[in-house]
């Protein structure tokens, strides 16, 4: 009977123990699983295909063709293609060849095809009509290409007249027709911040209210506030007149559906030296955004697969100084 007994306590004590510790386990499982999980960011990370346009353009080191495995190679989900990249292709080729094998390489590589930057077809913004016609047409096959990709947008400019008045007017009948036709292809239209007109926030978000529809938004890049260059030229001149960054992302994040994180150069900190990345992303993240930001370098002292991981580290270890 006493022997029955002990048995019967060394088991309890046995069982209260396992049990402990199977609780001690989880509590530690679930403590770890807390942590990984705020520190992972509150984004996803893509690329932004202008980040090798060197290495695909000049030095004709990089097929644009790869370009989903390069960004999977940099530790990226998702891509954002941009038009001019492909003119050679699509010419020897022809535009759906091109399509067909983007689509297989992304695929094969798990990426997601979130956007298309579109240069070069027109401007959305002229004060004449004909040509702003003419600009929604040729952009139509990009969202013909970005419906077949499965992107969920286009990105324009909105370069054309300098007037305020007449910006605002002109870019919201382009934004309009092109928008109409971009949600039958369930495709969205986003307005980057790219240079003049389109950098003032305040004009800009004038002419999202006026547009007033769902499919057309915001692409709000950290840099690319420039409102005035030298000489009135569109690129390469020094800039000479800026819109305030900090404040135009936070007034475009209003109509944001995707985000652009621009690099130029990094301190050995490896922060950005012209623009501070931990306020940025604040700014985003108050603004309730959870998408993809893309990965932007437009630098010259690091190499492009330099440029964009530190931009990629910058973004990740930012994340984790926010509120």
């Amino acid at each position: 009977m006493k022997f029955i007994k002990l048995t019967l306590i060394v088991s309890v004590i046995f069982l209260s123990y396992n049990s402990c510790k199977d609780n001690a386990n989880e509590n530690k499982e679930q403590a770890i699983s807390d942590i990984e999980m705020n520190e992972a960011p509150f984004f996803k990370l893509s690329l932004a295909q202008w980040s090798l346009h060197k290495a695909i353009i000049d030095d004709r080191t990089l097929d644009p063709m790869d370009f989903a495995d390069k960004a999977k190679e940099l530790g990226f989900e998702g891509v954002e293609y941009v038009s001019q990249l492909y003119s050679y292709h699509i010419e020897k080729l022809g535009m759906q060849a091109v399509l067909d094998t983007l689509k297989v390489r992304s695929e094969r590589t798990g990426m997601e095809n979130l956007l298309i930057m579109i240069d070069g077809e027109g401007d959305l913004a002229s004060p004449d009509e004909k040509i702003r016609d003419e600009a929604v047409e040729k952009h139509k096959k990009w969202i013909d290409a970005a419906q077949f990709l499965g992107c969920h947008s286009i990105r324009v400019n909105l370069f054309g007249s300098r007037n305020n008045d007449e910006w605002v007017k002109a870019s919201t009948d382009g934004l309009i027709k092109l928008s109409a036709y971009a949600a039958t292809r369930n495709v969205n239209v986003l307005v980057e911040n790219h240079g003049y007109l389109s950098s003032n926030a305040d004009l800009l978000m004038n002419v999202m209210k006026q547009v007033a529809l769902a499919n057309c938004g915001t692409l709000p890049d950290f840099g690319n506030f420039c409102l005035e260059r030298e000489g009135g030229e569109r690129w390469g001149a020094k800039c000479v007149k800026e819109y305030d960054k900090y404040v135009g992302v936070r007034v475009l994040m209003t109509w944001a559906k995707a985000v652009s994180a621009k690099s130029y150069d990094f301190d050995e900190a490896g922060n950005e030296t012209t623009i501070d990345y931990t306020k940025m992303l604040q700014i985003v993240k108050d603004a309730d955004y959870t998408g993809y930001i893309g990965v932007e370098y437009e630098g010259s002292r690091l190499s492009e697969e330099e440029g964009i991981i530190a931009t990629r580290d910058l973004l990740i270890n930012a994340s984790k100084k926010l509120n």
